[in-house]
């Protein structure tokens, strides 16, 4: 099955046209500006429509940023996190903290590899600080080569990644074993636990670790490979006995001011109430599978009212705890309640995880999808005269939806000391498409070159469809129709590969939910 491609080409065409004539273009990179926007989005953006109309302009929207990020450099293409000049940043405007969730993105690009290897060479090769955030660079060089079909680029990173994670090791391994970082370091500034051991950085690291391993078993180091096996497998091991708070049945950060700080008793209830908190990224050990069954019921506190609860939520620490949402009159992001885009993209891959690979009775896929619906229905903001315009920004007021910190910058007239005017318009430092394209669609690329498809669609979608998804050196169709009357093909998931109907082989896997 394909689509027309004059109908896909006016689809995003007008669009386009949409956000241009809403939007105060005010940074341009490369030749991505806004009147190419449309020519560069047929190229290279998977066709997408669905009967929820608001969440198929989103994904457009979200593509329609994501270019603007787009940055030549004489390293080659990076992806920005901000388009204005921030002080804080490396080389090229360049921050490391989301390159995560900027190659989960582009790894779903048509024809996209010269900007993701430019940029994956940038961090490890280049002139990049790979470490001046915490991040999940090797797992998302593997997820990135999943879909490509060829590690190529892995196995000649290898040693740069084996290298970056011994690095973290001299500067950041407590002698605990677990790692200690700084809350700001996790770009998760006056978070209510503060510095320590926290669940982010050692969860990414766990995940590189596992990444370092399968790429060094194809590049055939058996010596590298067992090495880094052996670090996950600890690694694993003592967040869930260290970080795991059994009484309240959470993944938590163990505060400690410095790295040389002594812990001589593991006991949460030991550990001082300002400090001892449910904050978000307990869920974070998901996104990378990193939990063991039996820690599920972690899961409990997203749609609790004193947990994670909120209209536009989660919430970034539980609304129960005395500090949630304390103001810091210094400071425009604070990471103790406002909803992160950053954070609730790892919660819904998270959650997504638990669901299709997990057995626990805490959430449910109506829970994934309340909260997807919600994080799509954040990308607006209303202006004074009443009119609502599509928006990105840093973080939003959970109760209102207000975009925050720019209240904040506003308020304290644009500060060049703060990043300057309209800092946070197009904030890419979240993700969308993977979501969707990953978890609700459900393509999910293997090692052995195989596809598995486990989608996971919502109940009140009448239909969906993804056209032209480049995976493993083939072109994909899945359509979904719940009745059968929108394509004509018959009720459910349909499955094209280079334009081949399939519905199961040695090479694509189709697993369909009870849902179906």
């Amino acid at each position: 099955m394909t689509f027309q491609s004059k109908d896909k080409e006016k689809r995003i065409a007008d669009y386009v046209a949409g956000f241009n004539s809403r939007d105060e273009e005010t940074i341009r990179q490369y030749s991505f500006d806004n009147a190419h926007a449309a020519t560069w989005m047929n190229g290279h953006v998977p066709y997408f429509e669905c009967s929820d109309r608001t969440v198929e302009e989103t994904y457009y929207f979200r593509w329609w940023v994501y270019r603007k990020h787009i940055k030549k450099t004489p390293e080659g293409f990076i992806i920005t996190e901000f388009l204005p000049a921030v002080y804080w940043a490396g080389a090229y405007n360049s921050i490391n903290c989301a390159a995560g969730h900027h190659l989960g993105e582009g790894r779903w690009l048509r024809d996209g590899s010269l900007y993701m290897e430019d940029y994956l060479r940038f961090w490890m090769q280049g002139s990049g600080d790979v470490r001046s955030y915490s991040t999940w660079i090797a797992d998302a060089l593997y997820q990135y080569c999943l879909v490509r079909g060829d590690f190529g680029l892995a196995v000649e990173l290898l040693p740069e990644l084996a290298s970056n994670y011994e690095a973290w090791e001299k500067s950041h391994l407590h002698e605990s074993g677990l790692f200690w970082s700084v809350d700001d370091r996790d770009a998760m500034e006056y978070s209510i636990s503060g510095n320590g051991l926290r669940p982010t950085l050692n969860s990414y690291l766990y995940a590189d670790a596992k990444a370092i391993a399968n790429i060094a078993g194809m590049a055939g180091d058996r010596a590298c490979e067992e090495k880094f096996t052996q670090k996950a497998e600890k690694l694993k091991e003592l967040v869930q006995s260290r970080l795991w708070d059994e009484e309240d049945g959470f993944f938590k950060v163990y505060p400690l001011q410095d790295r040389s700080g002594q812990v001589t008793e593991w006991d949460f209830s030991k550990v001082d109430r300002e400090r001892n908190v449910c904050e978000e990224i307990g869920f974070i050990p998901w996104c990378f599978e990193l939990p063991d069954a039996g820690y599920e019921r972690a899961w409990r506190y997203l749609r609790a009212e004193d947990g994670f609860e909120a209209p536009y939520g989660p919430v970034t620490a539980v609304r129960g705890h005395k500090n949630f949402m304390q103001s810091h009159p210094e400071h425009e992001c604070l990471w103790n309640g406002p909803s992160w885009p950053f954070a609730t993209t790892q919660t819904l891959l998270a959650l997504a995880n638990v669901l299709k690979d997990y057995r626990q009775d805490y959430v449910t896929e109506e829970d994934f999808f309340t909260l997807f619906s919600r994080y799509t229905r954040s990308h607006y903001r209303t202006l004074r005269d009443g009119r609502k315009v599509n928006w990105l920004d840093e973080n939003l007021e959970p109760f209102t939806g207000r975009w925050l910190s720019r209240d904040i910058l506003e308020n304290w007239g644009w500060r060049e000391d703060k990043g300057g005017y309209e800092r946070g318009k197009d904030y890419n430092h979240s993700g969308y498409a993977d979501i969707l394209i990953s978890k609700i669609l459900g393509m999910e690329p293997q090692q052995d070159g195989t596809l598995r498809i486990r989608p996971m669609i919502p109940k009140d979608w009448a239909f969906c469809c993804l056209d032209g998804l480049q995976c493993q050196g083939h072109e994909y169709t899945v359509c979904w129709d719940r009745t059968g009357e929108k394509y004509h093909l018959g009720k459910g998931l349909h499955v094209w590969r280079d334009g081949v109907a399939v519905t199961a082989s040695d090479n694509c896997r189709v697993t369909f939910p009870h849902s179906f």
